[in-house]
């Protein structure tokens, strides 16, 4: 792709404000206060802008217009389940997050359980998050390679460097202000993708609606013979059907919101409990329009596609190209000077606005919940923020070593490892706080029963997913329901594992208080 001058211009100009966010609020960062919470000060109306720039990613805007262009909205169906689980992060995990100064998300678990589960609960999240690192820098870096003519090695380098470089200096309000910014950008770019296509379209607006409707392009659950088809909306472990990808879907969003520190560490950073919870109302509806529009704009372009038909979009269709590279190619084929620059530039936004919050999240897990705590404690507070610099630096370099490793593999079998790693560290967490927030019963040693277990089912599943099981031996569901399944599992195993272990410490809603 050849980039005319004004979408340098309009690249250029974007990245110099967001590093100049991050020069501007590396004046404040004089301690681990700042430097991790922002000095506890930010409204409700940021930090709800901020989870949208952080859950957002290079998939909202390249997956989801892809899966939208070949199939239809099922997959959309997840992220209706988030309003249940707003109100019960808002109402029951929001408060006692809130109480005590709370700076990480695995303090609770250490209060709870005590100190074994914290350290487990930070390391499955380090892992988790170094991994995602690594993999998002990779997509970037795909998207430099294609507007510039940088080797993938400079475009991984130079990606990972510039998101380091404002996220190390400027700290967790350099983090939240440049989401905001990347949030507004990512909007605005999809917006003149759809424009370019409406304009285009004979029929407009209209001729997307009658005609991706009568080919069932909305659908929020599986045709079948151009209706929905009789076990759309079953229970079921076999199949996909909507009623579990409403289920699947509120299970990883009682996950983010109970035990992810990206979000844990934006409820300890508002000024209060009514403006963090003001910051869930102000994500809630305002992420869900968003994933909305770019599933729209995915069934746009397959209307546009089909009025003026193209080899690559058939490719696409067909399968013989990776659906992913959709957004791409229509930015680099009929987007015109200046748009495609910005556009680029929302592109650049959602994987930015992902990195620098996972940068940020394991420098604070890094420090609060294994250095201060086991390794050096009682040190003075300027030391924890040294420390937190170069930890932040060292995050940056796994980042980058890690995008250059997967440069260099074989996608597949990373895209398997990572899931591996994530599903075995991450599995059980929801069930692991949902009885420490829900139950008197159980201490550590039946939190660690409850994780060996689920542990062992994780394992089971991935390696009837290998292969390497003899068919009696199978998991005999999708494997699509491993989350959901492990966290009941862990939940179950645990509160009766706490029969024998009944905890010491109370559950967080009898200790619970808002500020």
């Amino acid at each position: 792709m050849t980039l005319a001058t004004a979408d340098w211009v309009v690249l250029a100009g974007y990245l110099c404000v967001v590093l100049g966010i991050g020069i501007y609020f590396s004046r404040r960062n004089t301690s681990t206060e700042e430097y991790f919470v922002g000095g506890r000060r930010f409204r409700g109306w940021v930090i709800g802008l901020s989870l949208v720039g952080t859950s957002i990613s290079s998939i909202t805007f390249l997956a989801y217009p892809a899966d939208a262009f070949k199939t239809d909205w099922l997959r959309y169906l997840p992220n209706l389940a988030l309003l249940p689980a707003m109100l019960v992060a808002a109402f029951v995990f929001l408060p006692y997050f809130r109480r005590g100064n709370m700076t990480s998300a695995y303090e609770f678990l250490e209060q709870r359980y005590g100190p074994s589960i914290r350290v487990y609960g930070a390391v499955a999240f380090l892992v988790a998050q170094v991994v995602r690192l690594a993999m998002i820098l990779w997509l970037l870096s795909l998207l430099i390679q294609q507007v510039t003519d940088l080797t993938p090695t400079t475009a991984i380098i130079l990606g990972g460097l510039f998101v380091g470089l404002y996220t190390v200096i400027g700290g967790i309000d350099a983090v939240i202000w440049t989401d905001v910014l990347q949030t507004v950008v990512l909007l605005l770019g999809g917006l003149l993708c759809l424009w370019v296509i409406l304009d285009a379209l004979p029929g407009g607006l209209g001729q997307v609606f009658d005609q991706a409707g009568k080919a069932g392009k909305f659908a929020l659950a599986p045709w079948e013979n151009g209706a929905p088809g009789e076990t759309s909306w079953s229970l079921s472990l076999s199949e996909k059907t909507a009623t579990m990808m409403l289920l699947i879907g509120l299970t990883n969003w009682l996950t983010e919101y109970s035990s992810n520190q990206n979000t844990v560490q934006r409820y300890c950073a508002s000024q209060s409990t009514a403006e963090a919870r003001k910051g869930l109302w102000v994500y809630l509806f305002t992420a869900l329009p968003i994933w909305a529009f770019y599933m729209f704009l995915g069934t746009a372009l397959w209307v546009f596609f089909q009025v003026y038909p193209d080899v690559q979009a058939g490719a696409i269709l067909s399968g013989e190209a990776r659906a992913e590279t959709l957004m791409p190619y229509f930015i680099t084929n009929y987007l015109p000077a200046g748009v495609a620059g910005l556009v680029i530039a929302a592109a650049l936004a959602a994987a930015m606005s992902s990195l620098d919050s996972s940068i940020n999240s394991v420098t604070t897990v890094s420090v609060v919940d294994l250095y201060r705590r086991h390794f050096h404690p009682g040190q003075n507070d300027r030391h924890y923020l040294k420390v937190a610099w170069a930890i932040a630096v060292v995050v940056t370099g796994l980042m980058i070593a890690g995008a250059l490793w997967l440069n260099q593999a074989d996608t597949k079998t990373l895209q398997d490892t990572s899931t591996i790693l994530v599903s075995l560290l991450g599995g059980g967490m929801l069930g692991l706080y949902l009885l420490g927030f829900f139950s008197k019963r159980g201490d550590a040693r039946a939190a660690w029963c409850g994780i060996a277990c689920t542990l062992v089912f994780t394992g089971w599943t991935i390696l009837t997913n290998k292969g390497m099981l003899p068919e009696a031996l199978s998991a005999p569901f999708d494997l699509y329901y491993t989350g959901l399944i492990g966290n009941l599992l862990m939940f179950v195993v645990g509160y009766l594992a706490a029969s024998y272990w009944p905890a010491d410490r109370p559950s967080a809603l009898s200790a619970g208080a808002e500020d």
